[in-house]
């Protein structure tokens, strides 16, 4: 740190306490040359995590969207809202293991399909139908059979 009155690079830490609600640190700082005292602050640097859509564009990873898809699906459905926390939680590990910061949207949508088969069928069928963007009922159809067959394996 640089003395902002004299530019001597070398100071002492006088005072250090948390400033705020934790998030940064205020350091009160005396320079070894001048003998002036200055205040800094300190704060944990955080990289936006992003989400990595189809097209190939970036956007900033947002928890609520993962929630809201969620609940759509599970409206009216026996899934606590701590089971959706769970949900969404997975995702947020999985952000949080990567060196980049940076999740494919089908990363995320396959890590919540995999929780919601277990959870309750009828929100994956739902979840599944926009998540895989099913145009007929054909595709439903399918998507049931291979839901079906998974659940026999089970037994």
């Amino acid at each position: 740190m640089r003395c902002p009155f004299c530019a001597h690079p070398e100071d002492r830490v006088v005072d250090s306490r948390e400033h705020g609600e934790g998030g940064q640190v205020r350091r009160r700082r005396e320079c070894l040359r001048c003998g002036r005292r200055f205040t800094t602050y300190e704060r944990i640097e955080e990289t936006p995590a992003l989400v990595i859509k189809r097209d190939g564009r970036r956007e900033p990873y947002d928890r609520a969207k993962v929630l809201d898809g969620l609940l759509r699906a599970c409206q009216k459905r026996q899934v606590t809202q701590a089971q959706l926390e769970a949900m969404a939680d997975a995702v947020d590990l999985a952000l949080n293991r990567k060196d980049d910061r940076e999740i494919a949207s089908e990363e995320i949508g396959q890590i919540l399909m995999q929780r919601l088969r277990e959870i309750d069928q009828v929100a994956y069928v739902r979840f599944a139908s926009v998540y895989r963007r099913f145009e007929d009922v054909e595709q439903f159809l399918e998507e049931l059979r291979l839901l079906r067959r998974k659940g026999r394996g089970k037994r």
